[in-house]
């Protein structure tokens, strides 16, 4: 399955990954930069700011600074990560930037229900906007 993540809430398009992945299926997300994450842009950037200066250097937490890491590890978030089945579901899923030369003739999916202009809030931040405030390129 490869999922399109332009224009897509991040956390609505990342639970059917992480479902899918678990059912064995090898999961793709495409443009995950132009994910969106809902909320006031403050209060979205502060939390991330607030986590970057928690903790220690060394033993974390370590938030991901490129936008496919970061789409990643929000799906990781969704994994029962800990046993074994996590762990490979995990490993069939894959977050590009932009869409491959490999990928670009293949069927790209969106997922119903997870457009952002289906949500009533109109206050949301990009994942590439999201990295590049907190250190990212």
């Amino acid at each position: 399955m490869i999922i399109d993540a332009k224009n897509q809430v991040l956390g609505r398009f990342a639970t059917v990954a992480a479902k899918k992945a678990l059912q064995g299926e090898d999961v793709i997300v495409v443009n995950c930069e132009k994910a969106v994450i809902t909320g006031k842009k403050s209060v979205v950037l502060a939390k991330y700011k607030l986590l970057m200066e928690a903790g220690q250097p060394t033993k974390g937490p370590f938030i991901r600074r490129r936008p496919d890491m970061f789409v990643r590890r929000a799906i990781r978030g969704m994994l029962p990560r800990k046993r074994a089945r996590g762990r490979d579901a995990f490993k069939r899923i894959k977050c590009f930037i932009d869409v491959p030369a490999d990928i670009d003739a293949k069927k790209i999916e969106t997922v119903k229900g997870a457009d952002i202009s289906g949500v009533a809030t109109r206050k949301y931040v990009s994942v590439a906007e999201i990295c590049r405030l907190i250190g990212g390129k």
